[in-house]
C-alpha cells in the first residue's frame, strides 16, 4: 500500500496510462497536421501572400 491506496490501483493507473499514451501521441499528430493546413489555408486569403 504505497500513499494509502492498495496495490490493484496503481496497476489500474498504470495500464490506462500505457493505453492513453498512444492516444495522445496520434491526437498530437493530428493536431499539429490540423494546425499547418489551417495556417496555409489563410495565407493567401487577404491578399497578403508573404
Amino acid at each position: 500500500m504505497f500513499l494509502g491506496t492498495p496495490w490493484y490501483l496503481w496497476i489500474i493507473i498504470a495500464v490506462v496510462l500505457v493505453i492513453s499514451v498512444p492516444f495522445k501521441i496520434k491526437f498530437m499528430k493530428w493536431w499539429n497536421k490540423h494546425q499547418q493546413e489551417q495556417k496555409d489555408s489563410s495565407l493567401g486569403k487577404w491578399g497578403n501572400d508573404e
